[in-house]
């Protein structure tokens, strides 16, 4: 299933997505009525130096997403592009030089573990409650103010240099907004800022109490601004001219926002490298019950700011790529449907893939990868629909904590993400959730919904609702299993869950 491309003549007003993901850097020019004119893509390396340790080059992360940008712009008439907008890996922490914008360490990833030591401390010094209340965030490494702790400890030379302001910290929106404008900008939006872990969600600010929980020096910290907002100009050595950024927003934020998920109660899940489920809802903080978390969804304005509460899957097709590069069980993507299709069942084979720990609703840095049910008759095609269906599996797990948050019922799951383009996926967690899924003609939501909000901005869509009506659904999933078939198998899941954790305890 592809994307539906434009093949009559380019329109007069585009818009520029900057696309910025974990495993790859991708621009998409939309036109005003949603449609894709272009894509480009560039793949993105990580590094695994110690175990639980995921780094990246930011000048990789700068290179690749310039040069899929030029070539996306490539046979589009410049004077017809309209604005830029930005969405980004999350979480994942960045410092460069203030004044030369050199990268002065690694990018520390958003999987990276390594601030576990330091969040199970404050965890035994009663902070969790604090954090949740201000931040909607559970005390986790995963946030980017862990990153930040472990790498200013761990060189006294870069604490001093952040002490005397010059060097800035940000997320990946904030590293290329910085390039992008030569130096002239140092800033974020208020969805990547709810992500560091020291931003209050209520009063949309930097929190002094948990700066100085963490030591991070105030100086490197960016400006905060509606998802929504003129965040400058590019440099005109980049694309000839120079262009307005009038969006900058977190990738599942904007998944949300592209899904068309204005309502409250609306849900999106994107199925990728993680696995990440947002429900709308709507212009109040939600006490989310353990396991989940309190995000801001966007910010249209400095008093117009939508909430949403979040489960995030660490390994969804991370785990197939650990199959593939890691036990060199080659394959390719395109052969995943006809595999997971080969086999009646999984014939009791589950494989939980805590290769970095169980993110929600578990968040147990601890738990260890397993799989079981192996026999004289596995094959490696049973270990590749386990994978698959380990996603679907843990997506429940979320979906569980989510019905007992909420006081709407969940009908409808709306799908994106690479991994939502596998038929055999969509039914299957159709099935083990009981509910019909959906997936949009056009699955570029992360791109299409930064693309939007800066239409907005600019004047392209007048409102939500007009917006809401460009929404196109290209086939819907309904349950096929019974309520006790579904169950049999979540229970099994269950099972395998504990064990894995269980063996950490030991």
């Amino acid at each position: 299933m592809g994307q539906p491309l434009l093949s009559a003549r380019i329109p007069d007003k585009l818009l520029l997505s900057l696309d910025q993901g974990t495993t790859n850097s991708k621009a998409i020019l939309f036109a005003g009525s949603g449609s894709v004119v272009s894509i480009a893509r560039r793949e993105l390396e990580q590094e695994y130096p110690k175990p639980g340790w995921v780094e990246q080059d930011p000048e990789k992360i700068w290179k690749t997403e310039i040069r899929a940008a030029r070539h996306s712009i490539s046979k589009a008439h410049l004077q017809s592009i309209t604005a830029i907008a930005i969405t980004n890996q999350r979480e994942t922490t960045l410092f460069w030089n203030k004044r030369t914008l050199e990268p002065v360490s690694k990018a520390i990833v958003w999987q990276d573990r390594r601030g576990d030591r330091i969040c199970e401390d404050f965890r035994k010094a009663g902070y969790s409650d604090l954090v949740r209340k201000k931040t909607g965030l559970v005390l986790d490494p995963y946030f980017s103010a862990a990153k930040i702790c472990w790498l200013l400890d761990s060189s006294p030379k870069l604490r001093k240099r952040a002490e005397n302001g010059e060097i800035h910290f940000g997320t990946v929106d904030s590293f290329l907004l910085a390039r992008l404008t030569n130096g002239s900008v140092h800033a974020t939006d208020y969805t990547n800022a709810s992500r560091t872990m020291v931003f209050d969600i209520n009063k949309l600010c930097w929190d002094d109490e948990l700066l100085r929980l963490f030591k991070i020096p105030a100086e490197i910290l960016p400006e905060v601004y509606p998802s929504k907002h003129s965040f400058g100009e590019t440099n005109e050595k980049y694309f000839g001219r120079r262009l307005p950024i009038e969006a900058v927003i977190g990738d599942q934020q904007a998944s949300l926002f592209g899904q068309a998920a204005f309502s409250r109660g609306s849900s999106k899940n994107t199925y990728g490298t993680g696995c990440f489920l947002l429900a709308n809802t709507g212009q109040r903080i939600s006490d989310p019950p353990n396991g989940l978390l309190s995000t801001i969804a966007w910010g249209l304005g400095r008093n117009d700011v939508t909430y949403a509460l979040e489960g995030s899957v660490l390994v969804a097709g991370a785990g197939l790529q650990w199959l593939r590069d890691g036990l060199k069980l080659s394959w390719k993507s395109s052969d995943v449907l006809k595999i997971s299709r080969k086999l009646n069942s999984n014939d009791g084979v589950y494989f939980v893939p805590a290769l970095t720990g169980l993110g929600a609703p578990y968040w147990d840095t601890e738990a260890r990868g397993l799989i079981i049910g192996i026999t004289r008759g596995t094959t490696r095609e049973h270990l590749y629909r386990s994978a698959i269906e380990a996603i679907c599996y843990q997506t429940r797990d979320i979906f569980e904590s989510l019905k007992k948050a909420i006081d709407f019922e969940v009908k409808v799951l709306r799908a994106d993400g690479g991994g939502s383009t596998n038929d055999f996926l969509m039914q299957f967690q159709s099935d083990i959730l009981g509910i019909r899924i959906q997936r949009p003609l056009l699955t570029e939501t992360t791109a299409s919904g930064a693309a939007m909000i800066a239409g907005l901005s600019m004047g392209i869509w007048k409102d939500l609702d007009e917006i809401s009506k460009s929404w196109k659904l290209e086939r819907e999933f309904t349950p096929l299993m019974t309520k006790t078939e579904r169950n049999q198998f979540y229970n099994k899941w269950k099972d395998a869950v504990n064990r894995s954790r269980h063996w950490a305890q030991n």
